[in-house]
């Protein structure tokens, strides 16, 4: 049975996994190896260096593709090398058209690298798809979504801009790394390419940093992984070994962020000092319809706002939560909470975040899959404290 057939849950086991041919070891070994001896000049086992392939990385990048319903996968260092990569294909003079609210390294990416190059950037609320069409010049080459949003959690109809960008030939890629491939598959929604923090919710357990693409087009494919061989922003083999392992529990770790981020979202939203509560699976969220039709659930990603909008009362409940670490990134076991006005979020400037509606205020959670009950009574210590 091919793996690209299976359900989720048999597919995260088995994509990209072959018993070992020499051994019969049923996990793929970590070819810790920088270079491969050839038989004779030009001809090698498909392996010649390793910056240009490993088959621990094959086998990651397969699974990558399967798992996004893709064709191509392609492994990276980091997700920002993966996000620089994409940025590479274009010129100077071209256009791109992305969202108001991402995270923060991706605008510092933008702004203080690409920008000095001439890449030109248009930030627009994408949640109203007039905006993005409004945007778009005849320099515009690709557009970049984030759904859902970093920290705001706002949500993009993915289908509905790939209609505009598919009539114009222009590209279309979504950072896919709040929901995972769990929760959305932007390429089964007219997307070009799909970007992946694989740190977060891929790997899964805060011991890796890496990043992915996963696309359909082999002309695209090639282009990518030409300027990757180039410019070396590849992952080393213990780190793949690593994410490989990861995916083989996302299923049943994303049904326990999905249970906990809803209990807990619904608690906060019902606590007396709580004034917002950012979460797509509220009814009454400005992207549920969208959320619901596109996302199979609603994730374990959350942000809320204290009622008295006071930073340092903020910074307090940041200082107290005992199960819940204060620290950045997201997606793993354990819960994390995060102030991106000054850790994830601090590149972007104050006014700008103001503008787009991230506070300084604001409170980030990501839910892991501790129990439930555990983590609702740190919230409220923390919070009362």
């Amino acid at each position: 049975m091919s793996s690209k057939n299976m359900k989720k849950a048999t597919a995260y086991i088995h994509a990209g996994a072959t018993p070992d041919a020499s051994t019969g070891a049923i996990m793929t070994p970590i070819f810790q190896t920088s270079t491969f001896v050839q038989e004779a000049p030009g001809q090698n086992k498909g392996y010649e260096y390793a910056r240009s392939q490993n088959p621990t990385r094959t086998a990651l990048e397969e699974a990558l593709a399967i798992i996004e319903n893709g064709q191509y996968g392609l492994a990276f260092s980091s997700g920002v090398a993966a996000t620089d990569v994409v940025m590479k294909m274009l010129s100077p003079g071209d256009e791109v058209v992305c969202g108001n609210d991402m995270y923060g390294g991706t605008y510092r990416l933008f702004t203080k690298v690409f920008e000095r190059f001439g890449i030109v950037f248009s930030y627009v609320d994408t949640t109203a798809i007039a905006n993005v069409e409004k945007a778009i010049t005849d320099k515009t080459k690709l557009v970049w979504v984030e759904t859902p949003t970093n920290p705001l959690m706002n949500i993009t109809d993915i289908a509905a801009v790939a209609k505009i960008t598919q009539s114009k030939n222009i590209l279309l890629a979504v950072d896919n790394t709040f929901a995972s491939p769990y929760l959305q598959n932007p390429l089964d929604l007219g997307a070009d390419i799909v970007m992946h923090s694989v740190t977060k919710y891929l790997g899964g357990h805060s011991d890796v940093i890496q990043g992915a693409l996963i696309m359909n087009d082999a002309a695209l494919r090639e282009k990518l992984y030409f300027l990757q061989k180039s410019c070396g922003a590849v992952p080393g083999p213990m780190d793949c070994f690593l994410v490989l392992r990861g995916i083989k529990t996302l299923g049943v770790r994303m049904k326990a962020h999905c249970e906990n981020g809803k209990k807990i979202a619904h608690w906060l939203r019902q606590h007396d000092k709580v004034k917002k509560v950012y979460w797509p699976g509220f009814e009454d969220h400005p992207g549920h319809a969208v959320a619901k039709q596109q996302m199979h659930d609603f994730g374990g990603m959350l942000s809320f706002e204290l009622k008295n909008d006071n930073v340092e009362e903020a910074k307090n409940v940041l200082s107290s939560t005992r199960l819940f670490s204060l620290a950045e990134s997201l997606g793993g076991v354990e819960s994390l909470i995060n102030h991106p006005a000054s850790m994830t979020h601090a590149s972007i400037p104050r006014e700008e975040r103001i503008k787009n509606g991230l506070s300084d205020s604001l409170i980030r959670v990501s839910v892991g899959i501790e129990d439930a009950d555990d983590l609702i009574d740190d919230l409220a210590q923390a919070i009362g404290a």
